[in-house]
């Protein structure tokens, strides 16, 4: 299949896109990881990757569908963004695996409640990205607006000025 006529996820070059986020994504992680101690029994830092991601994921969506309707450079941040670096920062599978070490540590009350909160957490923060990205558009427009409306009264005074400039004549 020539690379025209393959989907554009699985073209080479969208595949390099999501690699790169990814080794970004991933190289965040183990940053976030080094830095955030587990406190006790309980981890942490899968917790505040997951619900990070949830909250960058939630506001690259909506800032990308909102300011790139029909730029080309949408699909390709959406990728290396999206797919490429929250996929590789977020680990719902570390999130699995602390959850059964927290089971087999006999703290099933504990187990349930990390999986249950990072899960409900993150769902509200994708939310928050998404109220947050749509707030920040509005405000965009509206200044733009504002923007274009203070041109307009400027170039219509310049107008007015020059006919009455002429008309003194």
């Amino acid at each position: 299949m020539a690379a025209e006529t393959r989907p554009r996820h699985r073209r080479w070059a969208s595949i390099g896109v999501v690699v790169a986020g990814g080794v970004l994504g991933t190289a965040g992680r183990e940053g976030v990881n080094l830095a955030v101690p587990d406190v006790g029994e309980l981890p942490v830092a899968a917790p505040v990757v997951n619900v990070v991601g949830a909250f960058l994921l939630g506001y690259l969506y909506e800032a990308v569908t909102r300011r790139l309707p029909g730029d080309p450079l949408g699909p390709r941040l959406r990728l290396l963004l999206g797919t490429g670096f929250c996929g590789g920062f977020t680990t719902y599978s570390t999130l699995a695996v602390d959850t059964a070490l927290l089971l087999d540590g006999a703290r099933v009350d504990l187990a349930l409640a990390y999986a249950l909160a990072t899960v409900v957490i993150g769902a509200v923060a994708t939310f928050s990205g998404i109220v947050v990205a749509t707030r920040v558009h509005a405000r965009k427009q509206s200044a733009d607006r504002s923007v274009d409306r203070a041109a307009e009264r400027a170039a219509e005074r310049a107008a007015e000025r020059a006919a009455e400039r002429g008309t003194e004549r």
